[in-house]
């Protein structure tokens, strides 16, 4: 696909798949690549917990886990970098009535394991007492493996160093090769990663499993001097049959750098503003955090009391599937042990439900949500959305302001809401792209910002565990020169 400099290419494109082949073995098995098997991780964790009731304490939670993997980087079609990683940790908590201590160890020789419980004791010994402090109630809790779901994360993938780096510069070389104007990079790098885990308590818990992420990516530069721009793209998934092709990545990579050349300034004005599905997901992010436990009975989110009201437009939904196979936020139970379930999040605009682990749960007086270590699976969807809203229809809708494809800085308050980012992207008029635009922010109130999406693309994007595509605002401040 050859793209001007002044037209973005379009995110819907389909990429080819990689034709690497990634093995789907159990974690126990010899080739899985793990120094422990998830036998012997439950026996530590047995261990460990045994020792912390048998010097009194009340109750005590227990994980051990190890992960490795290989990243190797390239830049100029030279190797720059070869990682290989390998890593473990076993860490207790131990609790005293309502007192609790946290301790942790990389050394699992049977000394060690004792000193860390003991660790965890002693301080636990010493802490305040907290009121809502404690293992999640039994009934929450995921005792029984029957009923945990095949989830299919674990794709380990047989690739060594030297296959990394030619799929590497395979991936650096094709951004080079898309136009003469692409005249630098910073390199191409290749991923494979994986983990497992166990963990359990007092309460009976017991479960693991194994995970995998693997990704390449490139971020080549267009152009040269004060006019130079750019941009990257890449791939992850937990199967390594699933990314996209390195080829793919960079020439895609490379017309997204070359689409930004030439940017220019926009006066300040108040207009309609597109975030593509790339950035869009910052937006769900931004929700998620407002109506997550900790911010919630810390008082430090605009979204206090917004159980069962309205916070985004009332045409817009948001789901949430932990049991997605291979999904990236997919997981049979949360980091306490909590059973995790389907759920509606916002129904119609209203909000149906928080993000609450137990500690947060018993602060705010309710029951926890499963949510101990993030959010799952977000999908936010449109009622208003047609078959044919891609990005072309969603900037034909947009007709004439600011299409945000990058967002600069940290200016999010989420105590008041106050919202205002750099951001850089492409002006747009007549529902087709004009030019590409650069030191621009956009600000606006994230309560208003959600009352006033109007549409949202079927050019889904899944950025993390969280599923959404371009999002369109009726308005936003937009402050340029």
């Amino acid at each position: 696909m050859i793209v001007a400099h002044n037209r973005i290419p379009a995110l819907s494109s389909p990429m080819p798949k990689t034709q690497a082949t990634a093995n789907t073995s159990h974690a126990d098995s010899a080739d899985s690549g793990f120094a422990y098997s998830q036998d012997r991780f439950r026996e530590l964790v047995d261990e460990v917990l045994a020792e912390a009731k048998r010097l009194g304490a009340s109750d005590a939670g227990a994980e051990v886990s190890e992960g490795c993997g290989l990243s190797v980087s390239v830049r100029r079609g030279a190797l720059e970098n070869v990682e290989r990683n390998r890593d473990k940790s076993l860490g207790i908590s131990v609790y005293l009535g309502q007192r609790r201590g946290n301790a942790s160890t990389s050394d699992f020789s049977a000394q060690a394991l004792k000193d860390t419980v003991r660790a965890a004791f002693d301080i636990a010994r010493f802490t305040a007492e907290d009121p809502v402090a404690g293992l999640p109630d039994a009934d929450d809790l995921s005792l029984d493996p029957s009923t945990r779901p095949a989830l299919d994360l674990f794709h380990p993938w047989a690739i060594d160093a030297q296959a990394a780096a030619e799929m590497a510069m395979r991936c650096e070389a094709a951004a080079f090769d898309t136009d003469k104007r692409i005249t630098n990079s910073e390199g191409a790098a290749v991923s494979a990663q994986q983990s497992h885990f166990v963990a359990g308590n007092s309460r009976g818990f017991r479960g693991g499993y194994a995970s995998s992420r693997h990704s390449v990516s490139v971020a080549p530069i267009a152009g040269r001097g004060a006019g130079m721009q750019r941009d990257a793209w890449y791939s992850s998934m937990r199967d390594a049959a699933d990314l996209a092709a390195p080829e793919a990545i960079g020439r895609y990579a490379a017309e997204r750098a070359l689409s930004r050349l030439k940017s220019r300034k926009v006066k300040t004005a108040e207009v309609p503003v597109l975030f593509e599905s790339t950035v869009a997901a910052g937006l769900l992010g931004a929700l998620v955090q407002a109506t997550s436990g900790g911010a919630l009975y810390r008082k430090a989110s605009f979204l206090l009391d917004s159980l069962g009201k309205p916070v985004l437009a009332s045409h817009v939904d948001v789901n949430e599937d932990p049991h997605e196979r291979k999904g990236k936020g997919s997981a049979p139970f949360d980091d306490e042990g909590v059973k995790t379930q389907a759920r509606s999040v916002v129904e119609a605009g209203v909000l149906q439900g928080y993000f609450l682990s137990t500690y947060s749960a018993r602060k705010l007086g309710m029951r926890t949500t499963g949510h101990a270590g993030g959010s799952h699976n977000l999908h936010m969807t449109s009622r208003l959305t047609a078959p044919g809203d891609d990005l072309k229809t969603m900037l034909r809708r947009l007709g004439r302001g600011l299409f945000v494809t990058e967002l600069m800085g940290q200016g999010v308050n989420y105590v008041t809401g106050d919202y205002s980012r750099g951001a850089s992207g492409y002006w747009v008029e007549n529902g087709e792209i004009a030019f590409p635009v650069h030191e621009v922010t956009i600000a606006g109130s994230l309560p208003q910002m959600f009352q006033d999406i109007v549409g949202i693309g079927t050019d889904a994007y899944t950025l993390g565990a969280k599923t959404v595509g371009s999002i369109l605002l009726s308005r936003m401040k937009l402050a340029g020169s």
